[in-house]
């Protein structure tokens, strides 16, 4: 299959290899592992990958780092590659599955309590497309840079370009050292937590200053750059954090006390995509997750009524 020629093109036009390997690119974030994927020698793909940026004219992978990053042009053609291969495939052979795996980022706690029902339920529903749970530490949990096609979130997102859904919301907890004085407490506000240092994971976390009134704000932080990072400082006892329900489910530390947090608001759980036509097991994954979120809804109401 040949595309025609493009801007820049010397005459020669693209074929789907060439889109095969860019997207193994993308998926490996290396040229060597996704040589070994393709089954065809580094050069090889290097030179494919180099023609396809030719005769788009554009940049789609940045090379300046070890590990291999997507331009802002590569993110884009991403899902249109990925569309373009999946047609050509389902077209020469309508019977055989040809869905590739839907990755799911998510930067801490993931889908919280609903997170095994949704990976069980979507297996036996969709054994053909493999949802892959990726932990990624930054704030779209890789969603901006395409490492991923969706993505459960937490808090606000702002970033330009993604489309977000409101799944549910988690009541916020506050986390201290399990032998610190506020640990026998039955629950805290953010007052509490005033006169304490407060543990702040700038990279991938959704707690900011901002949540405390501005006359009251703790005086003292210290900033992490992942959930690892965060929940060691707590537990050492260099100070206090907060974050959303699941944390405390999802994280749990021997020397970390999650106590509720009476004044705080809720936190809302997203589940965001890039705007465009994406992976094409998107629209299913929005909706079973839903349905799972409004099942197991149901189920703690009625235990809690019973």
């Amino acid at each position: 299959m040949s595309t025609g020629q493009g801007r820049g093109n010397a005459g020669r036009g693209i074929e789907i290899r060439h889109l095969r390997a860019f997207l193994a690119v993308a998926d490996e974030g290396s040229v060597t592992r996704a040589a070994v994927r393709l089954r065809v020698t580094q050069p090889v793909v290097s030179r494919t990958l180099a023609a396809l940026e030719k005769h788009l004219g554009v940049r789609l992978v940045d090379r300046s780092t070890h590990h291999l990053a997507l331009t802002a042009e590569g993110v884009a053609f991403r899902d249109k590659a990925a569309a373009a291969v999946g047609a050509f495939d389902e077209a020469l052979d309508p019977g055989r599955p040809h869905h590739r795996p839907l990755r799911l980022g998510h930067a801490w706690s993931a889908f919280g309590p609903y997170t095994t029902p949704l990976l069980r339920t979507w297996q036996r529903r969709h054994p053909g497309t493999p949802l892959e749970l990726l932990r990624i530490d930054d704030r779209t949990a890789g969603l901006a840079r395409g490492e991923v096609d969706a993505a459960v979130l937490r808090g606000p997102v702002d970033t330009p370009g993604l489309v977000t859904e409101v799944l549910f919301t988690e009541e916020r907890v506050a986390a201290v050292a399990a032998d610190g004085p506020l640990a026998g407490r039955s629950s805290l506000s953010l007052a509490d937590l005033t006169g304490e240092t407060v543990v702040l994971n700038t990279v991938s976390g959704a707690t900011t200053l901002g949540l405390w009134p501005p006359r009251s704000r703790p005086a003292a932080t210290l900033t992490v750059v992942n959930t690892d990072d965060w929940v060691t400082a707590i537990a050492a006892g260099r100070g206090s954090g907060v974050s959303g329900a699941s944390t405390a489910q999802m994280h749990p530390h021997a020397g970390v006390a999650y106590l509720p947090l009476d004044d705080a608001p809720p936190l809302p759980v997203l589940l965001a995509r890039r705007h465009g036509p994406g992976h094409p097991a998107l629209p299913r994954l929005a909706a079973l997750a839903r349905e799972i979120v409004a099942r197991e809804q149901r189920g703690t109401s009625g235990r809690s009524t019973g």
